[in-house]
């Protein structure tokens, strides 16, 4: 089976995690081929290529700019013509609304991965409304699966937990003792854990509120890894970091940036915190933190509901710094907490997100339009 992922390819975050998890892992499913039709260059597009993905462009598109738009389409008609594939995979609204008619033109099967919540209000919710729905939508977690009516009620809906695999490499106490040095963190330090995209939902300033309360508390290293990717992001990223100063704490936080090798990052942490403000649709790095033996520190709130248990973390109520200093008190002063929790990691995020058990399900979901006279 080929299946081809058209993407915006701009971003790099959980949704481009879980593609290049498909083309890392494709060994586990050999038939189900991965293709992808991006239409802008990046990050993205270079760690697919550094994989041997095979890559179409279409063209960077503004809605703005209707010219661009029509050019993209026409690309992704001339690639359908040209190759053969069995169905298309669009990961967001934005993607359903400008290339959905595109592929219903071609009569393929078409799969909309529903990834973060619609709340019916941006222009392409509404866009991809009006178009004609796919014949499957894969959810990321039971939280998106019980929003999904409201962009397309009446479709067939399969939830597939992410494919996320244990870190592949064993790191070595030379290379995490370099990796604290990296960023002045003494070897002895409990350094707390937070990487995601610097936006505003992801708690990054509750987190340091919270870490405020614990300036008493001595032996503790905060790392908020993240890099910038928009123009918004850049102001957020200086707030964070004025917030730091403004609570006093600015000498015992570190903002290392993007980091090419998140799963090195997280074996040098002790704790993985991320206080969203609002629900996480799924949330891959808590799963990634599992595998690497981390207690969890999250919000009570979407995905991470489903990814963390008391086996291996805490769910804390969100916008409570008092809780979340408390709870994170308590584990910077237990070793053998954490060990505990951390211990339970990997058996909860193998029965969760086992590359080889999604990725046949994931096969089985398309298999079953594909089966309907679709293909």
């Amino acid at each position: 089976m080929r299946v081809l992922y058209v993407h915006s390819g701009n971003l790099f975050g959980g949704v481009e995690t879980l593609m290049l998890t498909l083309v890392q892992h494709q060994s586990l499913c050999p038939q189900m081929e991965s293709h992808f039709a991006l239409c802008f260059e990046g990050q993205f597009g270079q760690a697919l290529s550094a994989f041997g993905a095979p890559i179409y462009p279409l063209g960077t598109v503004r809605v703005s700019r209707p010219l661009t738009v029509r050019r993209a389409r026409r690309n992704l008609e001339d690639l359908l013509r040209r190759k053969d594939f069995d169905l298309v995979v669009l990961h967001s609204t934005w993607a359903q609304a400008i290339f959905g008619p595109v592929v219903r033109s071609f009569e393929l099967p078409l799969v909309f991965w529903l990834h973060d919540i619609p709340d019916g209000m941006p222009w392409p919710e509404r866009w991809a409304r009006w178009s004609r729905p796919p014949e499957l939508v894969v959810c990321n977690s039971k939280y998106t699966a019980d929003r999904l009516p409201k962009l397309y009620p009446q479709v067939q809906s399969k939830l597939i937990y992410c494919p996320v695999a244990a870190p592949a490499t064993a790191y070595s106490n030379d290379d995490l003792k370099k990796v604290r040095e990296e960023f002045q963190t003494p070897r002895d330090a409990v350094v707390i854990l937070q990487i995601s995209r610097l936006e505003p939902h992801k708690g990054h300033l509750a987190h340091l509120e919270a870490l405020a309360l614990l300036r008493d508390l001595p032996g503790w290293v905060c790392w908020q890894a993240g890099g910038v990717q928009k123009p918004e992001e850049l102001q957020y990223s200086k707030r964070i970091q004025s917030a730091a100063v403004r609570l006093g704490i600015n000498d015992r936080i570190r903002f290392p940036g993007w980091q090419p090798d998140v799963q090195k990052l997280i074996a040098a942490s002790d704790i993985y915190c991320q206080p969203n403000l609002y629900p996480e649709p799924f949330g891959i790095t808590f799963v990634e933190a599992l595998y690497a033996r981390k207690p969890i520190v999250a919000t009570s709130l979407g995905g991470p509901k489903e990814i963390v248990d008391d086996s291996c973390g805490f769910l804390v109520a969100p916008n409570d710094a008092h809780l979340l200093a408390d709870t994170l008190r308590q584990l910077i002063g237990n070793r053998e907490l954490r060990n505990q929790l951390g211990a339970a990691g990997p058996l909860r995020a193998k029965r969760l997100c086992d590359p080889a058990t999604q990725m046949r399900h994931l096969h089985e979901a398309f298999l079953s339009i594909a089966r309907n006279g679709l293909n």
